[in-house]
């Protein structure tokens, strides 16, 4: 019998504390726990502190981890709450990602000051983003924009824009909706035209290997179809790059059986892009990412990448 709180590690941005209690209510509800059985954990990482370099430059998606995962292979944090697009498809030795929390809706939302769509933005028009899929998906529909790196929490990017500083921005629909904040975008993309990242709009739980206290505890929460299309997702981005310096979009679908999985690379300029599209059984999800990112390096062929990295 558990006397002591579970200690859930988790950044300290609004996104991230929202994703934490809503982890922390589902394990409370599945196990019939008070919340305080739950401590929550704040803690700062260096992709919190470092704002005006985009990850590329200052060291891929690792920098919103790191932290978290150094007490959790300590033994001072029981298990970690994280968006899954923001992990690294290569994990430090000892953990895994044990759960997946029901998806939310995988789409891009555009926010627009000087006109509601994207594609409706003025020539020479100014927009902010720090993924790489955005810019070159951006570039690829409108090639006079100008896309500046535009990184920092959802309010700061919000506030930014309030400013003057860009005519529009594009953050992730889920955040929004989990922050309450669904009034905020003045168009929601297409994810056939506008492709998501890799496990956007998913929540994942992070925890040792071969902790069976709390592998039983979070098995509860664990939804198998989003637990499905993102380990394929993640299998494509891993076989491809995934570091946050290639423009990658994919997104999975799983019934249960089978997975349905739709991916894309692009040149940074927006100019070359190759899709991919493949379907397979739901158990061997993984694999068929993988597969897909193969099969695309092939297609793209040796020169695709190399002329720009």
């Amino acid at each position: 019998m558990q006397t002591k709180p579970f200690r859930i590690g988790t950044r300290g941005s609004p996104l991230a504390l929202a994703q934490t209690h809503e982890t922390r209510d589902r394990l409370a509800a599945a196990h019939r726990l008070p919340p305080e059985m739950f401590e929550i954990v704040v803690l700062s990482t260096k992709g919190d502190r470092i704002t005006d370099r985009s990850l590329a430059e200052i060291g891929g998606k690792g920098l919103f981890t790191e932290e978290l995962e150094q007490q959790l292979l300590s033994g001072e944090l029981d298990f970690a709450v994280h968006s899954s697009k923001d992990m690294p498809t290569k994990l430090p030795d000892g953990l895994t990602l044990s759960a997946f929390l029901p998806r939310e809706d995988v789409r891009d939302a555009f926010v627009g000051r000087t006109a509601a769509k994207l594609v409706g933005l003025p020539h020479g028009a100014t927009v902010g983003s720090s993924s790489l899929r955005r810019q070159a998906l951006i570039r690829r529909l409108r090639p006079d924009i100008h896309v500046i790196t535009y990184r920092g929490q959802v309010e700061t990017r919000l506030r930014k824009l309030a400013e003057g500083q860009v005519d529009g921005t594009l953050l992730a629909y889920a955040g929004l909706k989990r922050l309450g904040m669904t009034d905020v975008p003045t168009e929601l993309l297409d994810p056939e035209e506008f492709p998501p990242a890799p496990a956007q709009g998913a929540i994942c739980v992070e925890s040792r290997i071969g902790d069976d206290r709390v592998d039983a505890l979070l098995a509860a929460i664990d939804d198998a179809r989003t637990h499905e299309a993102v380990s394929c997702e993640r299998g494509f981005l891993a076989t491809l790059d995934g570091s946050c310096k290639t423009p990658i979009a994919g997104y999975a679908i799983s019934d249960g059986t089978h997975v349905r999985f739709s991916g894309m690379i692009l040149t940074p300029d927006g100019t070359r892009c190759h899709r991919i599209e493949v379907e397979g059984k739901a158990a061997d999800a993984t694999e068929l990412g993988q597969r897909a990112g193969e099969d695309i390096r092939t297609k793209a062929g040796p020169g695709f990448f190399e002329s720009w990295t």
